[in-house]
């Protein structure tokens, strides 16, 4: 006997937990979640201070990063509390694998023999893995938005211009289950997040250059082969900037933890307590692996992408143009006394917020590579130039109006 299965309802069905999903059903789910996940982006009213956003500290007229140039943001229930690191970008997380303390490429991507130690997850420490994980962070942390506990956040939303349709999604009575509309909140952000015309265009000019429809210029040429070359940058060893051999586009970041020492940072109010040490993948804001050495100063290696336009670099903000970035990696070790404090004694403190127990964790791959204080950096001020121009050509399309850094 031949039975024929009912037509499938194309309806996104609600509920936290709807179950199985028809390939229509799954695609309505997620344009719902979207366009609910960008109202909530944008809405201060999430906040303790009924005065931040997502979209204050990721703001999509700088890629999703800070608009500012301070290494961190205010926030707390009166907009007074700082932050302890830089605010990251938001755009390019889509390939970020979840996080791993041993992770293999792919036979598309290398040798999978190797193994490239932690990698993957968000934030600078890597602890979330999902976006709708990392969602929840800003949501409750005390120096971000603040909320007291997912139930504030339940009434908050309760509140909204948007609670039925946020009801119409998850359910009727999903305010009735703060945990749960907590979870729902969390997923409709994560699903924004993912929403390709936003967070990964893939619209720069260098992309253009690859698929053959763009020029880059003399200069920029330059700056991309030192920025490839093992010898000179070396900087696409942790900042991939080839397609993969499946053809998608290049992340530049191969989503790796490393520890390289930039200076401490004095405007970091948390670094006003010398005993006060952010050392990344083991703590603070991450705990899991508190105790384990061999992770102390690890941070993650972002995207490169529309790197130009932000006004603080790496983990802790501590520098404010592209070119200081760019020249630490050639001179952190030849000219240490030109980026860390001096001693009374006029010796040079360097590595200064990484205590020294720690420093066989540093990077030591070129263009670090074992060079020493008065030897020849493996970049001129010339080759410094051009590779910043060729970093330049990441900005997406849609931030061009906006002044590179």
């Amino acid at each position: 006997m031949v039975s024929f299965a009912a037509p499938a309802n194309t309806a996104a069905p609600d509920g936290v937990h709807p179950g199985p999903m028809s390939r229509a059903q799954a695609f309505a789910r997620a344009q719902a979640l979207t366009a609910l996940g960008k109202k909530m982006f944008f809405d201060p009213a999430l906040s303790a201070s009924g005065k931040q956003a997502c979209s204050s500290c990721h703001d999509p007229r700088h890629a999703f990063g800070p608009a500012s140039a301070a290494p961190v943001e205010m926030g707390g229930p009166n907009l007074d509390r700082p932050g302890v690191r830089a605010v990251p970008s938001l755009r390019y997380l889509q390939a970020a694998p979840a996080f791993t303390e041993h992770f293999y490429d792919s036979e598309d991507e290398g040798d999978e023999s190797v193994d490239n130690g932690p990698t993957g997850g968000l934030t600078w420490d890597g602890r979330a893995d999902h976006g709708k994980d990392q969602a929840k962070i800003p949501l409750l942390s005390p120096f971000e938005m603040a909320n007291k506990d997912e139930g504030a956040v339940n009434v908050a939303l309760r509140k909204a211009a948007y609670a039925g349709e946020f009801k119409a999604t998850f359910g009727a009575d999903v305010f009735d289950h703060p945990g749960d509309a907590f979870d729902a909140a969390a997923e409709a952000l994560g699903t924004f997040e993912q929403s390709a015309p936003d967070f990964y265009p893939y619209s720069s000019r260098y992309d253009a250059f690859l698929a053959g429809k763009a020029e880059l210029t003399a200069q920029e040429m330059r700056g991309r082969a030192l920025f490839e070359d093992e010898t000179k940058g070396n900087c696409a060893s942790c900042h991939l900037s080839e397609p993969a051999n499946d053809g998608e586009p290049p992340q530049f970041t191969d989503f790796g933890l490393i520890a390289i020492a930039v200076p401490r940072n004095a405007a970091i109010p948390a670094n006003a307590d010398p005993a006060y040490v952010d050392l990344g993948l083991c703590g603070p804001l991450r705990t899991d692996f508190r105790g384990r050495t061999e992770y102390c100063g690890l941070f993650k290696t972002p995207t490169l992408r529309n790197v130009a336009l932000r006004r603080s670099f790496f983990h802790n903000g501590t520098f404010h143009t592209l070119r200081d970035a760019v020249a630490f990696y050639a001179s952190r070790d030849t000219d240490p006394g030109h980026w860390y404090p001096k001693n009374a004694d006029g010796t040079v403190r360097k590595y200064d917020d990484l205590p020294k127990a720690y420093w066989p964790n540093l990077n030591q791959d070129p263009p670090f590579n074992g060079k020493k204080p008065g030897d020849k950096p493996a970049l001129t001020g010339a080759e410094i130039d051009d590779i910043v121009a060729f970093l330049g050509t990441l900005t997406d399309a849609d931030q061009q109006a906006v002044p590179a850094n």
